[in-house]
């Protein structure tokens, strides 16, 4: 396979030529749900889910951006079964459950919430072989303190340990999205759903190393494809459509980011 090309086709056509395990890290957002009209393109979830298992190193990290349609008042809870369906049918390990939340996102009319929040499953090929956790600085970065921590029996123990000073995040990600905020490349918001640039940055900085391997099979508008680039990283794509084909490759042009022939 060719680095740093989106190939305009089926993912599974390009998955097809893959040596197995031969990408370390894997982030998309596939058209779940009907949730949007991705000019009428649609997938096979289950052989879509066996082809990235294997195509992906011993110690890969999958990310998979998904959330739910309401159909008749429930919610279709289709995120968890694939989640479930890459579990006990494929193989990988449930490493975390995370969760993009949205600063803004749009109101809602009816008797609901504002949706707030996007699934992130984070699915490894074995335990994670890389691991860069994103830290914020610790308020009382010097001195002792006591750790708590309650067993199965619910008693609570303590441990005195020294302060450390950093901390990791937690796994529920922030971010303000819409024009401007999501990306600053205009040309992106041409895509019916793009993701914020910040979600993927933050996702390949923490389980890929500079010189890994990205693959995106939903490639849309070329959001992963860019921050791949910008974080020297390599990178492969797919995309069916011909319409988000050249929205990807315009972008990725207009950020003077060289693409393979």
């Amino acid at each position: 396979m060719e680095l740093n090309r989106i190939y305009q086709e089926d993912c599974l056509d390009t998955m097809k030529r893959m040596e197995d395990e031969s990408i370390d890290f894997i982030i998309t957002s596939p058209p779940y749900d009907n949730l949007r009209n991705y000019n009428g393109y649609s997938f096979d979830f289950e052989k879509i889910s066996k082809e990235l298992f294997r195509i992906l190193k011993k110690g890969g990290v999958l990310i998979w951006v998904v959330g739910d349609a309401t159909i008749k008042g429930s919610e279709t809870l289709t995120s968890f079964k694939q989640a479930i369906y890459f579990k006990e049918a494929v193989g990988f390990n449930v490493h975390d459950t995370m969760l993009y939340y949205k600063k803004n996102p749009m109101p809602q009319t009816g008797k609901r919430y504002n949706q707030m929040f996007e699934y992130m499953f984070c699915l490894s090929k074995g335990q994670p072989k890389t691991f860069n956790p994103i830290t914020v600085p610790c308020a009382a970065p010097k001195g002792m303190v006591m750790m708590k921590n309650r067993g199965k029996d619910g008693k609570l123990e303590y441990k005195k340990v020294a302060r450390k000073p950093t901390k990791k995040v937690g796994n529920v990600f922030e971010y303000t999205i819409g024009g401007g905020q999501s990306s600053k490349d205009k040309i992106a918001f041409q895509h019916p759903a793009i993701f914020p640039e910040k979600l993927v940055e933050d996702q390949i900085i923490t389980w890929t190393n500079e010189g890994d391997i990205v693959y995106d099979p939903f490639m849309g508008s070329g959001t992963t494809a860019k921050v791949a680039s910008l974080t020297n990283r390599k990178w492969i794509g797919s995309e069916l459509s011909k319409e988000y084909m050249a929205i990807a490759l315009e972008r990725l042009k207009e950020n003077n980011i060289k693409v393979g022939d």
